[in-house]
């Protein structure tokens, strides 16, 4: 693999380099250089080919790097870092937190990596994470209480990486509950909180994010989505990765605090889903009804036929209806 990430970074800025130079670089033949950008086409990167100029990577790719990141967080934020990684491929950024989390209150750890060989969802789904396209970041954090006092966490993230999004440029962001973020109507990145720890605290929470930025067309995903790229071309996937690690580390902090009561004002302008007929596929059935925003806690609200009905993220999938509610 050390090849070819050295590979990776010879090619990332787009222009043609030929097989004798590469192969100097790698210090292999040209025959194991061709080998070598097959595996590049392996990992879902198109490589152009041209006799007498060499290769290329037909989009070129920024790649992560630990001090831009740390330099686009905002100050108070990074004051809080205790640690920040970036690894060439891995099988989860969460994963990777899981096994090497510090113990201190109150300080946070990053993860972040190209691909993902085993990147998750929500409700056991796996998350596609091909290499260089997309942001895929890990953030731990060890909270002085137990799970029961974090309700809502998760929608108070997904505020936090929205309104990231809105500050960098990117037009049309909006949240369908409980934390996915989207463009036009489209999935553009997801977070998943995995909570570890005493009944009564402390707890472990690693919040993972992994956003849509320039997702290759061929690939296939079971549900409608956008990448950023599509709204906001030119933005860079540090500068992103460095805005959403800063607003997630800080709405952490804030959460410790005070909980989500400060948040849920800001959940209502950013709402793709209030008045919308929705189905909620819950764990012993299906329910239909409207959604009327959410409560104190962060639960759905929804209007059913036989009354209100409020309900916590867990293990609930939610699908929005063709059509839009009236009346």
């Amino acid at each position: 693999m050390a090849s070819i990430e050295t590979l990776i970074r010879v090619l990332a800025d787009g222009t043609f380099h030929s097989g004798e130079r590469i192969g100097e670089l790698l210090g292999v033949s040209r025959a194991a250089v061709w080998k070598s950008i097959k595996a590049l086409e392996a990992l879902g990167m198109r490589v152009d080919a041209v006799q007498g100029r060499g290769y290329r990577l037909a989009r070129p790719v920024e790649l992560l790097d630990a001090e831009r990141i740390r330099a686009a967080i905002e100050p108070q934020a990074r004051a809080r870092i205790s640690g920040l990684a970036v690894h060439f491929s891995i099988d989860s950024t969460s994963r990777y937190l899981a096994a090497n989390a510090c113990n201190d209150i109150g300080e946070a750890q990053l993860c972040l990596a190209e691909m993902q060989t085993a990147g998750r969802g929500r409700r056991g789904r796996t998350w596609c994470s091909p290499f260089g396209a997309n942001l895929y970041l890990s953030v731990a954090w060890r909270f002085v209480e137990g799970p029961s006092r974090l309700g809502g966490l998760s929608l108070a993230l997904a505020i936090a990486c929205a309104q990231a999004l809105k500050r960098l440029g990117v037009p049309g962001v909006q949240l369908k509950w409980p934390n996915d973020i989207w463009l036009q109507g489209r999935k553009a990145a997801g977070l998943l909180l995995e909570v570890s720890g005493e009944a009564q605290g402390p707890c472990l929470v690693i919040a993972g994010i992994g956003v849509n930025m320039g997702m290759p067309e061929a690939i296939e995903i079971d549900q409608p989505w956008a990448d950023l790229h599509s709204v906001c071309p030119g933005l860079s996937r540090n500068l992103l990765a460095g805005e959403v690690a800063g607003a997630m580390i800080s709405t952490l902090q804030a959460f410790a605090t005070s909980g989500f009561t400060p948040f849920r004002a800001a959940w209502e302008p950013l709402d793709a889903v209030h008045g919308r007929l929705v189905t909620l596929h819950l764990p012993k059935g299906v329910i239909e009804g409207v959604a009327a925003g959410i409560d104190e806690a962060g639960a759905l609200v929804l209007v059913t036929g036989t009354g209100v009905q409020h309900f916590s993220s867990g293990e609930v999938s939610l699908r929005v209806q063709e059509h839009v509610a009236t009346g």
